[in-house]
């Protein structure tokens, strides 16, 4: 396995996470860093580069960060986003990781980059629910304002920095984990 094997895990994985808290950011910015020649992204997906990528994405995460901060809306998106983060978290993986077969390149986006933004996005999602229940709402701009500033951070860093961004991914996976812990019923 070479360098830039691993490093394209590590944008992988980065971005697979970055999808987690909002779907379209992560996208945007492989498609951005695309357009600029700044990655090279494997061959049938090069698509994300063009200007049309460009525009439509930009468009969708505007449209998917204002209605993170409409009341409830945003829980009705955190139902259908989990789906949607998985696919999108396999995308961005299937299409940063080079020189690997097709068989170890979908089971590795599969499994390190749809589990990871499944992961991450159900953790969001129960958030934004016990923060709806506890606070009526009113510390959900609060939740959607952090979610998308770890978005853009963990993306532009995966980009630019991806060893950076993979390390922020353990970081951020180990935080979700002693939150759950807390927050699970410990049984008798």
């Amino acid at each position: 396995m070479t360098v830039e094997t691993i490093i394209s895990i590590f944008l992988g994985i980065g971005l697979a996470a970055s999808v987690g808290f909002r779907v379209f950011v992560p996208l945007f910015v492989l498609s951005l860093a695309a357009y600029f020649n700044l990655w090279e992204l494997n061959e049938s997906w090069q698509w994300i580069g063009s200007l049309a990528a460009v525009i439509t994405l930009g468009v969708a995460t505007l449209v998917e960060i204002t209605a993170y901060y409409i009341p409830y809306v945003d829980n009705l998106l955190d139902s259908i986003a989990i789906p949607l983060a998985t696919v999108a978290g396999t995308a961005v993986m299937v299409s940063t990781v080079a020189d690997l077969s097709p068989v170890i390149t979908w089971a590795l986006a599969i499994i390190a980059g749809g589990g990871t933004a499944a992961a991450i996005k159900s953790t969001a999602g129960a958030t934004r629910l016990t923060s709806t229940v506890s606070t009526a709402g009113f510390a959900n701009p609060v939740v959607s304002t952090v979610e998308t500033g770890t978005s853009v951070v963990m993306s532009i860093l995966s980009v630019f920095v991806p060893i950076i961004g993979f390390i922020l991914v353990i970081v951020v996976m180990y935080v979700i984990f002693k939150v759950y812990k807390k927050i699970k019923p410990s049984r008798p």
